[in-house]
């Protein structure tokens, strides 16, 4: 989880820009459980699993038929659930349906004060965020919520919203991820394979590495964090560490997991290892030791057998805020050397 100062924002809304601290929205999201709206006991169950975020979701997992109903049972849950730890979201429909404002309207003002972001899927454009933006601050003032407080996560899940992606990501100071749907973005590019997160066959190198890179750049640019869709193979959890890792291994906070097998997994690969973790922190407290008075003001000293200067301070904080963010303990300290 990464701890930086947001820009200021430029918006139609500027209590929803006065409300933003600049780190109160990056909350960890190693892994994102993927709950049907409709199924009340995957929604009592799922507040027993160790995922660091829960969407209940009114889209593609709730048939047309089940979207009313699952929108009250959805409430009920957000009210009477302990989601205790977790980060609440729930995904809407698309702007291109007859659903939207209503999963909007009900959700929200039945159980807004228990909840945290509403998911918009398929965004293809910014005016897709500024709508569902200045819906909820017309619920939010109705209802007496304070204002701006609930978060927006984007989801990119075909071309136009991939080349739109650095000005959806700029679009709304709720908005808190930029998440990436393969499935529905493989079939809007015609992409070769059936297999939701694998590669095509017949590709020697990653085919979603230019995805992935540009979501995240668009992210990073705005002090977003970066979730990886679902891998949809859920019983082999050895496939999801590997298509898991490559996305951590860029930079990614997080992952979607639609199975109980994967959130551990997802926490694991997602959280720094614990050799790294203390290695970060252990930088952290040597350069502010050495540039302290106490330490000779240096701008950059040796740790061991290593040069740490600001630019190691910025990739160990980096390191230490995910495992922070993970509850992980240090196992080491840094000893001020004897002169």
């Amino acid at each position: 989880m990464t701890t930086v100062n947001r820009p200021p924002v430029s918006h139609h809304h500027p209590q929803t820009a006065s409300l933003r601290d600049g780190t109160s929205r990056l909350r960890p999201r190693r892994s994102c459980l993927a709950v049907p709206g409709s199924n009340p006991r995957f929604l009592e169950k799922a507040q027993g699993l160790p995922a660091d975020q829960v969407f209940l979701d009114l889209e593609d997992a709730c048939a047309p038929l089940a979207k009313p109903e699952a929108r009250h049972t959805i409430v009920k849950f957000l009210n009477e659930g302990d989601w205790t730890g977790k980060t609440r979201v729930v995904r809407v429909n698309d702007w291109t349906t007859e659903w939207t404002y209503r999963d909007v309207v009900t959700v929200v003002e039945g159980a807004g004060q228990n909840l945290d972001c509403i998911m918009l899927p398929k965004v293809q454009d910014a005016q897709q965020v500024v709508a569902l933006d200045l819906l909820l601050t017309q619920i939010e003032k109705t209802m007496g919520f304070e204002v701006g407080r609930i978060g927006i996560e984007a989801q990119i899940e075909n071309a136009q919203g991939l080349n739109n992606v650095n000005e959806i990501a700029q679009a709304s100071p709720r908005l808190e991820t930029i998440i990436f749907g393969p499935a529905d973005f493989m079939a809007s590019i015609n992409m070769k394979s059936l297999v939701v997160g694998e590669q095509p066959p017949g590709y020697p190198a990653d085919a979603y590495h230019y995805i992935l890179m540009k979501i995240l750049m668009a992210a990073r640019a705005n002090n977003l964090q970066a979730i990886d869709g679902p891998y949809l193979q859920i019983r082999n959890v050895d496939g999801f560490r590997e298509v898991a890792g490559r996305a951590a291994a860029l930079g990614f906070d997080g992952k979607w997991v639609l199975h109980p097998g994967q959130v551990d997994a997802a926490n694991e690969v997602f959280s720094p290892s614990q050799e790294d973790y203390d290695h970060a922190e252990l930088i952290l407290d040597a350069y502010e030791y050495y540039t302290s008075e106490a330490g000779g003001k240096k701008g950059s000293a040796m740790l061991g057998d290593e040069m740490i200067d600001e630019a190691s301070r910025k990739m160990a904080l980096v390191i230490a805020g995910k495992g922070r963010a993970a509850g992980m303990q240090r196992t080491s300290k840094f000893e001020i050397p004897e002169a």
